[in-house]
């Protein structure tokens, strides 16, 4: 008969009071299920958890563990405490962790005030949750809150799920991205609304093969590819979707970002499809450049303005898209712009 094991948070001492430093508990817990032979569950019951930075390690010994929170884990007040170490939540060298449901409040407004007063002494801030040379990871219901700097983050991952999030802070919170991936493949974002003060969702250098569907954001700055080209030798991005996706009082919508230096870094094989910015503001002035790829729907180039805000300054350079190995149509309304150099589907600006 197979054991299923779960260890409850409060049965390694932690307490559901929000004061007392809960750390050692969730470390212990953590290290026993890690160890476990058999799939294993850490159960966070109702009540606020106060935890300092702490890191997951691998590699455990079973290849299923599911964090199950029905609780807030909330970080210390003292923006100090985490705000030097980059990361609040650490999980490394793990293989098919799950965590489902439960909030993460990063407790970042003292430092965003912090940094908006252009005070000197502030620290760089801590990503609420980070996931590092990890695979198998599925992350769902789950609420992160005024994290310090970005509230999820995927570095050097494989194989990641993310359904069901909510991220939330302030518009004017500095570096609060939503999710950031990077140097990370087989990435799914789905089904989550996201309102922060930065990009909420940031794709880093050497993603490949992310699809991003059915998202709200705003407030934030949208959607961004980049910023890449920072270094010559760069991994690339490339096979991207991005669609259904609604932006609400965003800066922008969906943009690559990239800096002017040499670098042999590239993007490819992106798609941006289904969005509707319903922000009532004016977009001018943007530019998409050697686009390559294909269109899963026959229109690949869509630009649909409000009456009221016209679009303007757009610009297609070097940009081909095909449908089903033939010619897309492009389709504008009140947009106006100019095409340079090949650009297919033909324009519409």
């Amino acid at each position: 008969m197979a054991v299923s094991s779960t260890y409850n948070v409060i049965k390694f001492g932690a307490k559901p009071d929000g004061k007392t430093d809960s750390t050692k508990a969730f470390l212990n817990a953590w290290t026993k299920a890690c160890s476990s032979v058999y799939p294993a569950t850490i159960y966070v019951p109702q009540g606020k958890f106060l935890l300092g930075t702490a890191t997951f390690s691998g590699k455990c010994t079973n290849k299923a563990i599911s964090i199950t929170i029905d609780g807030t884990l909330v970080a210390p007040s003292n923006y100090r405490i985490t705000g030097k170490s980059g990361n609040w939540l650490k999980f490394q060298h793990v293989d098919g962790v799950s965590i489902r449901g439960g909030v993460l409040d990063g407790q970042g407004t003292a430092l965003w005030d912090c940094k908006n007063s252009d005070k000197n002494n502030c620290p760089t801030g801590a990503t609420t949750l980070e996931f590092s040379s990890s695979k198998n990871i599925m992350i769902s219901g789950l609420t992160s809150m005024n994290s310090q700097m970005f509230h999820i983050a995927f570095n050097g991952c494989e194989n990641v799920k993310v359904d069901g999030v909510k991220i939330m802070a302030a518009g004017n919170s500095p570096n609060t991205d939503g999710i950031h991936v990077q140097k990370s493949y087989h990435v799914t974002i789905i089904n989550s609304k996201i309102r922060t003060g930065d990009d909420c969702i940031s794709i880093g250098p050497g993603t490949s093969n992310l699809w991003i569907e059915n998202i709200a954001c705003g407030p934030g700055h949208g959607i961004s590819i980049g910023s890449l080209g920072w270094e010559l030798n760069e991994p690339g991005v490339q096979n991207v979707t991005v669609k259904t996706v609604t932006f609400t009082g965003t800066q922008n919508g969906v943009r690559i970002k990239s800096w002017g230096r040499s670098s042999n870094g590239f993007v490819r094989n992106i798609v941006f499809q289904d969005a509707i910015m319903a922000s009532g503001i004016k977009i001018r002035d943007v530019t998409y450049q050697n686009i390559h790829g294909t269109s899963a729907t026959q229109v690949a180039v869509k630009f649909d303005c409000s009456s009221k805000y016209p679009c303007n300054g757009l610009k297609l350079k070097d940009v081909k898209l095909t449908y089903k190995n033939q010619v897309a149509i492009a389709s504008c309304s009140h947009a106006g712009g100019a095409a340079l150099g090949t650009v297919q589907p033909e324009s519409c600006l």
